[in-house]
């Protein structure tokens, strides 16, 4: 054999070799035998079989979830979307034009307004025939109103009526066969129960938005709402459910898949969702509704008093064992039935027709939805416990301070002033109604008294009595426990039988308020 033959049969036992030592490492190391797209489909197989797990506990949240969108995938197609239009005031009309392109050069008052105001809201379907529930402050004034519904048909809607001091409103389109709403028990809900808001929040870009939340409280009054009137009623649900601006007018749902509520309004320092949303009883918004389409207005009762929520001095006086009830602050009117009757400023309203009263917007349901000339029967405490139960002929409201009002004095920071001597005991400064300052603050003849010079920070009329007039006052005191005084010997003399801790009743007067109330001031220490 030749050396060329020889070198090349070496070689060829080398290769040979060297393969073979190959495919024994390969073996060893066990390297994978597919291509990485087969890898990656094999991985991508096994992930897709792996079976949902089985979580026992999790299953009433599951249970939840599956109701949460029961609901909503049911009351949905009953809610509308809401659009109206006005024509901007005449006194907007008569601002000042600024010439286009230069607005912001001017102030905002300067700028040019638009003709015509736009708003949007929410509502839902009460009747197969057309009529929608909604607020009051949705259509106010509205001169076209659109309805939109889910299946994004739009009608004209004709406003049947308005009630400005409930915040309901009537819309009826002319359509047929439209999904009502179940409407629910408001009286049965519970603080803590979970509820779905359903409404248009911020207008055209969040439609028919879905949220949930609880019941937080019930019976919440909030003073001052714009466009309420002096015998508005006030019995709001409170709800944690984002509500915003444009979910006013839709419905809170139960997970029952009734309506307990309209939405209304949002306590927010910045017009936005902050945690505290609040709705108009379903039940408070059907009376309403009711006779909204029967007779296109609200007919409404009073007892003809001035009214507020009773607190722990209250109680404490007439001797009831619960703070509950309605105090009488005022009878401002010759003529109220609830006088006629013997009821007394002072009193605290307990019972109607033999049902128990615990606040305020409870007795205006009560009373406000009778028909005037209705008789009831009101139980009173007093004094030493005593009980009275008289019968009221009841009259008409008169959207005034006079009837049914509650009494809108709030506590605030009040500036001292150094005139007269301080009652300890009351921790107030008064001195006595000149005829100059009569005249000058145009009191009646029989709002004499003493004034209210200075309220001792913290002392027992703070937040009770006011003389600062930027904060409600001056405040006259015309009696005490039933006692006239005219100077501050009357009243030293009145309070004189009186041992520190007691409770006293005070009547008094407000120029600025022109009207009087009751006031109860636990005693402190002093003479």
């Amino acid at each position: 054999m030749s050396a060329r033959s020889l070198n090349w049969l070496k070689f060829g036992g080398l290769v040979a070799l060297a393969f073979a030592l190959g495919l024994l490492f390969a073996g060893l190391l066990d390297l994978p035998n597919r291509s990485s797209a087969q890898e990656q489909g094999r991985q991508a197989s096994a992930i897709a079989q792996v079976p949902a797990p089985s979580i026992p506990a999790a299953r009433p949240l599951q249970d939840l979830s599956e109701a949460f969108a029961a609901v909503a995938e049911h009351v949905k197609p009953s809610v509308v979307y809401i659009r109206s239009r006005r024509t901007e005031s005449t006194a907007q009309q008569q601002q000042p034009r600024v010439p286009p392109g230069m607005e912001r050069f001017f102030s905002p008052r300067f700028r040019q307004q638009p003709d015509v105001e736009q708003g949007s809201g929410s509502g839902f379907i009460i009747s197969a025939d057309g009529y929608i529930l909604t607020n009051n402050h949705v259509v106010e004034g509205a001169e076209h109103v659109t309805v939109r519904l889910l299946d994004r048909r739009e009608f004209q809607a004709k406003v049947i009526g308005t009630d400005p001091n409930t915040d309901v409103a009537v819309l009826k389109i002319d359509a047929r066969s439209l999904p009502p709403v179940a409407l629910g028990n408001s009286d049965d809900s519970r603080v803590g129960e979970w509820v779905l808001a359903i409404g248009n929040p911020l207008g055209e870009g969040l439609t028919f938005t879905v949220t949930s939340g609880i019941v937080s409280a019930k019976g919440r009054a909030l003073n001052g709402l714009p466009g309420r009137g002096q015998g508005s009623i006030q019995d709001f649900i409170q709800t944690d459910a984002a509500i915003n601006p444009g979910n006013s007018g839709g419905p809170l749902v139960s997970v029952r898949g009734e309506v307990i509520g309209i939405n209304s309004a949002i306590a927010s320092e910045t017009g936005f969702y902050s945690g505290y949303g609040f709705a108009i009883p379903i039940n408070l918004a059907r009376t309403v509704m009711n006779q909204l389409i029967q007779d296109g207005r609200v007919h409404r009762a009073a007892l003809g008093v001035a009214i507020d929520n009773v607190d722990l001095n209250d109680a404490a006086y007439v001797g009831l064992p619960e703070i509950r009830g309605v105090v009488v602050k005022d009878i401002p009117s010759e003529d109220s039935p609830a006088k006629a009757a013997g009821i007394e400023a002072g009193d605290i309203i307990v019972a109607v027709d033999g049902k128990p009263v615990e606040y305020v917007g409870q007795l205006q349901q009560v009373i406000g939805f009778r028909r005037p000339g209705d008789v009831v029967k009101v139980e009173v405490a007093r004094k030493g416990g005593v009980r009275k139960t008289v019968n009221v002929k009841l009259q008409p409201l008169n959207d005034s301070p006079e009837v049914a009002a509650a009494d809108e004095q709030g506590g605030a920071d009040r500036a001292r002033s150094p005139a007269g001597a301080v009652m300890n005991r009351l921790g107030i400064s008064v001195e006595p109604v000149s005829a100059e300052l009569a005249q000058q603050l145009q009191l009646p003849a029989d709002a004499r008294g003493l004034i209210v010079t200075d309220v001792s920070p913290g002392g027992p009329a703070w937040e009770v009595l006011f003389h600062d007039p930027q904060r409600g006052g001056p405040d006259i005191i015309l009696s005490v426990e039933g006692k006239p005084v005219r100077s501050e010997a009357d009243l030293r003399k009145a309070l004189q039988s009186e041992k520190p801790g007691s409770i006293v009743t005070l009547r008094v007067f407000n120029p600025r308020a022109q009207g009087r109330r009751v006031e109860r001031i636990r005693l402190g220490e002093g003479k």
